[in-house]
């Protein structure tokens, strides 16, 4: 009996808490140059465990990612698939459902035991779908992350993906 209230206590304290959730991305690669390198990054990308589905757009260097339902996603992992495949990421925009995710006041957020910061002065809580793009280092183009470089902010030592709306 008691081992069932535990349980129940665990399963509202979890339903409970509010989640983010990563279901797209566009992920433009720099350095392609033929449709070999684009298959070999998205040859490398299929072998990540969270992705669902990817379309390439060889004129843009773009692939559209759609993200595994309730599968946490790993930008780190993403990032290193791509140098693997030799070429780097450009930009990286996404697509969260923050399902009612309050914000903590520095406008941060925990996911999947990454911070992220979101740079915009967003004053409201987040609901339903929202595009952001990653602005750190070896997500983004040297010039957007000089443009956000001075705001950022180190978190001792821990990993924080910095994040525009």
């Amino acid at each position: 009996m008691k081992t069932i209230k535990i349980f129940i206590a665990l399963m509202a304290i979890s339903v409970g808490i509010a989640k983010a959730q990563f279901v797209k991305a566009e992920l433009q690669v720099s350095g392609l140059t033929c449709s070999m390198c684009s298959k070999a990054t998205e040859k490398s990308l299929r072998t990540l465990p969270f992705v669902g589905d990817i379309k390439t757009d060889l004129n843009r260097n773009l692939f559209t990612i759609t993200f595994k339902a309730n599968t946490p996603v790993d930008l780190e992992k993403m990032s290193k698939k791509v140098q693997g495949a030799g070429f780097a990421i450009n930009q990286l925009k996404a697509t969260l459902d923050f399902d009612k995710l309050k914000l903590n006041n520095n406008n941060t957020f925990s996911y999947a035991g990454d911070t992220f910061h979101i740079m915009n002065d967003t004053k409201k809580d987040l609901d339903g779908q929202v595009a952001v793009t990653v602005v750190n280092k070896g997500f983004a183009a040297p010039a957007v992350v000089k443009k956000y470089s001075p705001v950022i902010i180190a978190n001792g030592g821990n990993k924080t993906y910095h994040l525009v709306i």
